[in-house]
Order: C-alpha cells, then sequence, then structure tokens
C-alpha cells in the first residue's frame, strides 16, 4: 500500500507534521496544525512538474570576495519617516514585508506610498486581493492622492498577477495583501502555510529577476487560523511591523529585519482623517507636559534604531495589603521589573517588598533595550521617597546585578536630543560627557537613590 503524501501543518507558525497533534511543538499554539496535501512540484512551481523529475545540473560561476561592490542607488518614496525606517530609502530588486494587525492602516499607508513613487516618475503596480478598485479609488480620493498615476488591479490568481507584471514590468508592485493570493498547482487553500510560503517564493523570485521593488502586506491575527507573515521573514530582505497602541492615533513602523539598513529602527505616523501624517520629532509625542510637583516621573533618553527617543516612565509605588503584592506594568518588559526590585531590595536596601508596584511607558511607546533601567529606578524610587524628579533631567543607564550602573550605547546622541529639546541635565553612567549638559554620573544604584532623594 502506498504511503500517503498528506502532511499536517501549522497554520501559525508553518512547522510540519507526520501526523495530527493538538498543540504545536514549535510555536505553543492550539488547534492550529491542519491537513494539507504535499506539493507535486517544487514549492511555489507553476509548473506542476512530478517531483522526482531531475533537472540538468549547471556550474555555478563563483566570484572573489574582493571585487568590486557598486552602491545601489536608492529610490526615494516622498514619505522621509518610512524612507527612515527602510534605511534611506527602497533598494531596486529588494523585498519587503509590512506585517500588522487588522485594521492599523497598512493600506492607506502603502497607498500613500504608492502615490509618492508615482510622482516620482516610477511606475507603480498595486494590486489588491481584498478589495475592489472601486474601494481603492474612494480611499484615494479620501487621501487626496487620486491624480496620481498609479496602475490598479484586483486579483488573487498567482498565475494571471506574474503574466500581467511580467507584460507590464512595473518598477514597484505591491500586494495587499499575501494571504489572498493562490497559486493553482497547490491543492491547498488559501491562507494556508504552503499557499502563503509558494505565493511569496513565486513573487520574491520575479523581483530579484526583473530589478522590480516588491511590497508585500501580511495580516497578523490573535487566533492563529490564518498564517502570518513568520512563514516568509526569510524570503524577504526587509521585514517591517506596523504597530499601534489601541486608542491611540499614532502609529510606528518598526524595522525588524533590514538588509540595507539598520535593524530596530522606526518611523512614526499619526493617523487623521486625510491619512497618515508623519511626526518628524516623536519625542514631542511621547514626553507629557506632567506637573513637576508631582512624584514618580523621569524622562528616558532612548535610541529606537538610530533616532533617539525621549519618553515619560511613570511609577507609583504604595502600601499593600496583600500577602502577595502586585506588580503591573504597561510598556516595558514585566520580568526586567521584578528583576530591578529586587536589585534595588538587595542593593539599595530599599524596601519594595510590602507595597504595590505599578510602572507606565507614557505615550503607549514600548521599550526594549536594557538602557531604560535606570530611568525606570529612578521613577520608582522618586514615588517611594514622594519625591519629585526635575524635568529638565534626563536619565538613562543600564543596572548590573551587583547595583553597578553599565555604560550604553550613543550616549551623545542621547545627550544631544535631550540638548534640542531643552533639557539642562542627564543622570548617566559613569564616564558619560557632554559639552552641552550638565551631567551627574552614577556608578552604583547608592548614587541613583541619593540623587532621588536630593535631586
Amino acid at each position: 500500500m502506498a504511503r500517503s503524501s498528506d502532511t499536517y501543518v501549522c497554520q501559525s507558525c508553518g512547522a510540519v507534521y507526520s501526523k495530527w497533534a493538538g498543540r504545536c511543538e514549535a510555536c505553543g499554539e492550539w488547534n492550529t496544525i491542519e491537513l494539507e496535501a504535499s506539493e507535486t512540484g517544487p514549492p511555489g512551481s507553476l509548473s506542476g512538474g512530478a517531483s522526482g523529475s531531475k533537472a540538468k545540473a549547471k556550474k555555478l560561476d563563483f566570484t572573489s570576495l574582493s571585487g568590486d561592490a557598486k552602491e545601489v542607488p536608492r529610490l526615494l518614496t516622498g514619505n522621509d519617516e518610512f524612507d527612515r525606517a527602510c534605511g534611506g530609502g527602497l533598494v531596486p530588486g529588494s523585498a519587503l514585508l509590512i506585517g500588522g494587525d487588522p485594521g492599523v492602516g497598512k493600506s492607506t499607508l502603502l497607498l500613500q506610498i504608492a502615490s509618492g513613487l508615482a510622482k516620482g516618475g516610477t511606475s507603480v503596480a498595486y494590486i489588491s486581493g481584498e478589495e475592489a478598485t472601486a474601494q481603492i479609488r474612494m480611499r484615494a480620493k479620501r487621501l487626496g492622492v487620486a491624480e496620481t498615476p498609479v496602475n490598479l488591479a484586483s486579483a488573487t490568481s498567482l498565475r494571471d498577477i506574474l503574466a500581467s507584471l511580467k507584460a507590464e514590468k512595473p518598477d514597484a508592485v505591491i500586494i495587499d495583501s499575501i494571504q489572498t493570493l493562490w497559486s493553482d498547482a497547490l491543492p491547498a487553500a488559501p491562507g494556508t502555510v504552503t499557499q502563503v510560503r509558494a505565493c511569496a517564493q513565486e513573487l520574491v523570485r520575479f523581483a530579484k529577476s526583473s530589478g522590480a521593488i516588491l511590497l508585500l502586506v501580511g495580516h497578523v491575527t490573535k487566533d492563529g487560523q490564518i498564517a502570518g507573515p513568520r512563514v516568509v521573514e526569510h524570503m524577504v530582505d526587509a521585514v517591517m511591523y506596523f504597530e499601534s497602541e489601541q486608542g491611540r492615533d499614532f502609529r510606528i513602523l518598526r524595522a525588524v529585519k533590514n538588509r540595507f539598513g539598520a535593524a530596530h529602527e522606526i518611523g512614526v505616523f499619526e493617523m487623521a482623517g486625510d491619512g497618515l501624517r508623519e511626526v518628524a520629532n516623536p519625542s514631542e509625542l511621547f514626553l507629557t507636559g506632567g506637573d513637576a510637583s508631582v512624584s514618580g516621573a523621569a524622562i528616558f533618553a532612548g535610541i529606537e534604531g538610530t533616532r533617539p527617543v525621549l519618553v515619560e516612565i511613570q511609577a507609583l509605588v504604595s502600601p499593600s495589603t496583600l500577602a502577595a503584592p502586585r506588580r503591573a506594568v504597561v510598556g516595558w518588559d514585566g520580568a526586567r521589573l521584578s528583576m530591578l526590585l529586587a536589585v534595588l531590595d538587595a542593593r539599595a536596601g530599599l524596601d519594595f517588598g510590602r507595597h504595590d508596584v505599578f510602572l507606565n511607558v507614557a505615550g503607549g511607546l514600548r521599550i526594549a533595550e536594557p538602557a531604560a533601567d535606570l530611568a525606570a529606578a529612578a521613577a520608582l524610587c522618586s514615588s517611594l521617597f514622594d519625591s519629585p524628579l526635575p524635568r529638565d533631567r534626563v536619565v538613562f543607564g543600564e543596572v548590573a546585578l551587583s547595583g553597578a550602573v553599565r555604560p550604553v550605547n550613543q550616549t551623545e546622541a542621547r545627550l544631544k536630543e535631550a540638548k534640542k529639546l531643552g533639557f539642562s541635565g542627564a543622570l548617566a553612567p559613569s564616564g558619560a560627557q557632554s559639552g552641552a549638559l550638565k551631567v551627574v554620573g552614577a556608578e552604583t544604584l547608592a548614587d541613583l537613590v541619593q540623587w532621588a532623594r536630593n535631586p
């Protein structure tokens, strides 16, 4: 009896299994493993040839590593925040994947990008598998870009899309979204991991061979029923996530992978009635005009990619009547807060074990870098001592388990941003110097505690 060629694929992460299981061991999601028939040819191949056919081998043309490398000119979109997140513009022949939750504004952003490219003389093909061309025209009219020469199409068949692109030969291609495409060479349903991976591979192959810029849209869902963009992250040159904090108007385009620029670079936008507006100075967006007489607030000078960003960290420490005091954090790592509280207790002699602790990053920004340790500790000490910190000082530095304050990277850029926004001083690791700001050096948490008591 012939063995079945069917496989079971996790629709959340793309892991393949020989039999069904309730929980995926790779990503930990439940009820995401579904039966999919195996491909009859190479992944994404439109030929549908037999998998056992043998192709004639071709000798590779090796070259020297020391050969001349020409700098590829970048294509500017006219949107400075988008170009910054991409590393200075779009590179011809590159493939970018833009992921985000439904409704965050991916289609709006890409329609504005397509309009900016078209205004600069670039031929753009905008292909939507979710909306009709009439709907896209309505959005373009609302955004004020209806008069730009962007070629629109509504299609989901990969074979038809590739045939049209090879005939038209556009300079930039936008696919919205990759989950809606399907290849007739595969028996899997549209939106499954097999279809998403195969369609993305064919489109990336077209971009590399033709020199066109490819922008793919990928949805991220919470229930894991539709394959997210993670299964094709390794195929593209750049992966960007369009993020939004619920209830807020600003959006952050964050580059988590970029072969042509710095990773973790961000572009900040504000959602308005006429589309997405660029935010040239994010620090003004994340800083609040709080009362200087209120304790528990510290200004953190952070770095997002290559961009310095100032944000306010707020803390509230109150006596607890519970056996296990509460710990709540928004915008920062909860595990790092627990570690910081333990270090403050053990190394600085402070008693947070009988207090409820609440920490919040103002403005909805999420901070991941360790340099925020000292600012969070300053806000916690300020709230514990009920001693307001100076509103004209910024704080940054990494705290070690020994209680020492470790230096961080790009110190000068942080201090220059603080000076530009009108700050007059900083509490930073020892050794940090600036000709524009008065810097107070901190070697251990004891220096921070003394500064927080008498700022």
